[in-house]
């Protein structure tokens, strides 16, 4: 391969994951605090608590990930972006509270078992927090906010 062909990633690129970073962050911000909420006031389970923070977060940052950090506030497409939203936030949770499971299990009561237990839960949950951001990123760069034209095919084979 020759160097003159590798090409920079775009600026649009950057700034796209910037804002998705930010919207994340009030996502997981939500997520955080409603999974302490539901764990702590409503002896919720450590794994349903981490279920029940996602979804609350999920539901509250659709809207300022559609308009901020993907810029797709016109696109006239917002049920068809929700539907895969939330398809791709299902898989995100999926991999946010098995991952977290798995960190706390696996990772911090074997290997930190000074510590508190509230701890080695907010240690794991960040950690699956982690890697759900990555999923959601990957998802709805790739396929929410984009015109796949699947839907289109769908509706002509319907005429």
């Amino acid at each position: 391969m020759n160097v003159s062909e590798i090409q920079p990633p775009k600026t649009r690129d950057y700034r796209d994951f910037f804002t998705f970073f930010l919207t994340a962050l009030l996502g997981a911000s939500i997520n955080f605090v409603s999974q302490i909420l539901y764990r702590g006031y409503f002896g919720v389970s450590f794994a349903n608590s981490v279920l029940l923070g996602y979804l609350t977060a999920t539901v509250l940052t659709f809207v300022p990930t559609k308009k901020y950090a993907f810029a797709a506030n016109k696109t006239g497409n917002t049920g068809r972006e929700l539907i895969k939203f939330l398809g791709i936030a299902l898989v995100a949770l999926v991999v946010q509270v098995y991952v977290s499971k798995f960190t706390l299990e696996w990772v911090a009561n074997p290997l930190f078992p000074d510590l508190p237990p509230w701890a080695r839960e907010k240690g794991s949950h960040v950690v699956g927090m982690g890697m759900s951001f990555l999923a959601n990123y990957f998802g709805h760069k790739l396929l929410t906010f984009r015109s796949t034209g699947v839907y289109d095919k769908i509706r002509s084979r319907n005429r």
